[in-house]
């Protein structure tokens, strides 16, 4: 069995005001985006180049919106919730570079605190797999 491209447990799950779960995992796998909760159930799922995903200018540094499937998540993945052992291959770094409002672009450098890296981490993968760069 393959390792995921992306795996991040701890996160938290929100659509509009509800909280579908504050523990549940976002895994990019073969292709598709799945998020699950904390039990494995899945929530939504959708080929990765039917997603969007951003970081708007109004989140947190650890948080990520995606629209998976015309629903819009917002996604709080936090560094200490991660399980270890998270697939990574391509060794991303965190860099996004997509012109998004959230994003610093005066200096070329990134100001964001250290727990924009899970976030970061996130829109990259989900870039890798749907094959843009």
């Amino acid at each position: 069995m393959r390792e995921p491209e992306f795996s991040a447990r701890g996160v938290e799950i929100n659509r509009r005001l509800r909280s579908l779960t504050r523990a549940g995992e976002v895994r990019i796998e073969d292709g598709r985006l799945a998020l699950l909760t904390s039990y494995g159930s899945e929530i939504d799922s959708a080929p990765v180049t039917a997603v969007r995903a951003g970081r708007p200018w109004f989140a947190g540094p650890d948080e990520a919106v995606a629209t998976v499937n015309g629903t819009r998540y917002r996604l709080t993945l936090h560094k200490n919730g991660r399980d270890g052992g998270a697939a990574d291959p391509g060794g991303s770094g965190g860099a996004m570079g997509s012109g998004a409002p959230g994003d610093s672009g005066a200096s070329g450098k990134s100001k964001e605190p250290e727990g924009s890296e899970e976030s970061g981490r996130f829109l990259a993968a989900l870039k890798r797999a749907a094959g843009r760069r």
